[in-house]
């Protein structure tokens, strides 16, 4: 809590001066009891209409007082919750862009998109609540207690024999419902995760007629969330009714015993008059206070579950490391890389030079896309190093390395905006960069039909083919120029000859940049100064085509199963080996 509240410090003048108001306000709501038992008892006897004129009006100020003073504190205490909970989200979103690729899989993308959501909502009506009820509440409470003193001590001591049990109740409520709440939200962490899958897969769930599975699954995680939101609300719930009932029973009792002193002489009408008025006043401070207790228990486990992101350690930071002297551009040396459980590159060791093009090819599993996260530093090598330009990838900071890259990865995404937009992607790319980009890419040829550069696209680009998407994304990739480009199975979706055409332009007209392709088909590759195979997380062959042809078994079996033949006994020459 002490991470969350710690932003509340830029508007402290704010607070201090709705506080302020508050404090009038409220204890002028204390004075109209006392100034209308005084009338009944004192003024109304003297049947003056000038004195009971003047008290009135003055009745009338203190109540302007109380409203006026409470209304401007409300809307200071608006304005402080809003500007505060601003500043919690853009930290926690920025927080959010800055964690590594271990820390995103670890708090999960759902996880995450419910704390910037839901969770910031509760913290936001939480700071709200504990401005406008957590001064005015407790005034209310122990000043209306206080005041019956005055009246009648006899009669104020029933109210202060329930307050012990009042606590009692509202400390249990409290405890309790933080540790219901944060399983709540941890419910509902779930319910987005199943949410974004499915609309993400919405098509594939149509295709295989498994929308009523889907519902049933949903069903069951919906059914989760409402038995830990029925638990919390009944849980926070109670305190309400539990307290009315102690309160109305100390009301009767207040009642019954202050007719007794009415008949005896011992307290006024006006006394006992405003004595019910003070136990209003006091039961309605107990709810507001048990309410406040509710919000701060949503609130409070709501708080914990941001500081636990905020809180988490920044990763991947440039350290000093040994240069690579080899003079390759791009070095991986006995690189392996495990996520957790079995290792998905072992002992992977290539180079290659600048301008050069490097295919990797394999079956799926077999770590391609791990050479990507590896290569950008999403993830540290577990053993060995990745040198990019003769320094470790380590020592880099991790946006002037990225800023090396055009990439296109594995189910990549466009925006639902203009073609233009999502090629430059709010990089400011000059509009003649974006253009020769989508020509390199072969996409200029489809924009034009589809309105032009300005034309909008849907959501995730669902009226352009996959095909054409994968050149948008190709284009966006090489607007920027860079140095290094990966394409990452960015050319499944491409007929042969776009295929070809696209990979002429990259090896041929692109020869300054050094190029990555990771593809299924090996006539993606095959053209490649080098190949890389990859089986199992081993690097199993590297070479050309042609050596690889002569070398390395499992590129000969893949070559045989896309062409459908068999490889000639003069081209088998030998075990797969890897260029170490």
């Amino acid at each position: 809590m002490k991470k969350v509240f710690s932003y509340l410090a830029p508007s402290k003048l704010r607070i201090a001066a709705g506080m302020s108001l508050k404090v009038v306000g409220t204890v002028a709501e204390l004075f109209l009891p006392l100034i209308m038992a005084h009338m009944i008892d004192d003024v109304a006897p003297t049947r003056s209409a000038l004195a009971l004129s003047l008290w009135s009006a003055g009745m009338l100020l203190v109540a302007v007082a109380a409203w006026a003073g409470n209304v401007a504190a409300n809307r200071l205490a608006s304005r402080v919750a809003r500007d505060t909970t601003e500043r919690l989200r853009a930290d926690l979103f920025e927080k959010t862009l800055s964690l590594s690729a271990r820390q995103t899989d670890e708090v999960t993308v759902p996880s995450l998109v419910s704390r910037l959501s839901t969770d910031t909502y509760n913290v936001h009506n939480m700071i709200g609540m504990m401005q406008r009820m957590g001064i005015r509440a407790p005034i209310l409470l122990v000043g209306g207690v206080a005041l019956t003193f005055t009246i009648d001590p006899a009669l104020a001591l029933i109210l202060l024999l329930l307050v012990p049990f009042v606590l009692l109740i509202v400390l249990f409520v409290a405890k309790k419902g933080i540790q219901l709440y944060t399983r709540l939200h941890n419910s509902v962490d779930d319910m987005v995760r199943k949410v974004r899958d499915d609309h993400t897969g919405i098509r594939v769930i149509k295709a295989l007629s498994r929308a009523e599975h889907e519902s049933a699954a949903f069903c069951s995680v919906n059914e989760r969330i409402v038995r830990n939101e029925t638990s919390a609300n009944v849980t926070t719930g109670v305190s309400n009714p539990v307290l009315n009932a102690l309160l109305n029973l100390g009301m009767t009792a207040v009642i019954f015993f202050g007719a007794y002193r009415v008949a005896a002489g011992r307290v006024e009408i006006g006394g006992i008059v405003a004595f019910t008025s003070f136990f209003t006043v006091i039961l309605n401070a107990v709810i507001s206070i048990s309410r406040i207790f509710v919000d701060f228990s949503r609130g409070a486990a709501s708080a914990k579950r941001i500081e636990t992101v905020l809180a988490l350690p920044k990763e991947l930071l440039p350290e000093p490391c040994p240069k690579d002297r080899s003079g390759a551009y791009i070095r991986f040396d006995g690189v392996s890389l495990s996520y957790g459980g079995a290792p998905a590159l072992q002992n992977v060791s290539f180079s290659l030079k600048k301008g050069g093009s490097l295919g990797v090819i394999g079956a799926t599993g077999s770590g391609k896309s791990s050479l990507v996260a590896l290569l950008m530093r999403f993830y540290d090598a577990s053993e060995g190093a990745v040198y990019v330009g003769g320094e470790n990838v380590k020592s880099y900071d991790p946006k002037a390395l990225r800023e090396k890259f055009g990439v296109v990865f594995q189910n990549d995404f466009l925006m639902a905006s203009s073609v233009r937009e999502n090629i430059d992607f709010e990089r400011g790319v000059p509009e003649e960069d974006v253009r020769r980009a989508a020509a390199y890419a072969r996409a200029d040829q489809f924009i034009g039909s589809h309105g032009g550069y300005e034309s909008a696209l849907t959501a995730r680009g669902s009226n352009f083919s996959g095909g054409q998407k994968q050149r948008l994304l190709i284009a966006r990739a090489l607007a920027a120029s860079p140095e290094i480009l990966v394409l990452d199975d960015s050319s499944s979706a491409l007929d042969y000859k776009t295929d070809a055409e696209l990979r002429k332009t990259l090896l041929g007209d692109l020869r300054g940049t050094t190029v990555i392709m990771i593809a299924q088909r090996i006539s993606s590759v095959r053209f490649a100064d080098s190949i890389l195979v990859l089986d199992g997380g081993r690097a199993v062959g590297f070479g050309t085509d042609a050596e690889l042809m002569q070398t390395c078994a499992e590129y000969r079996a893949i070559y045989a199963s896309q062409h459908g033949e068999e490889v000639s006994e003069a081209s088998k020459g030998g075990e797969c080996r890897a260029d170490e």
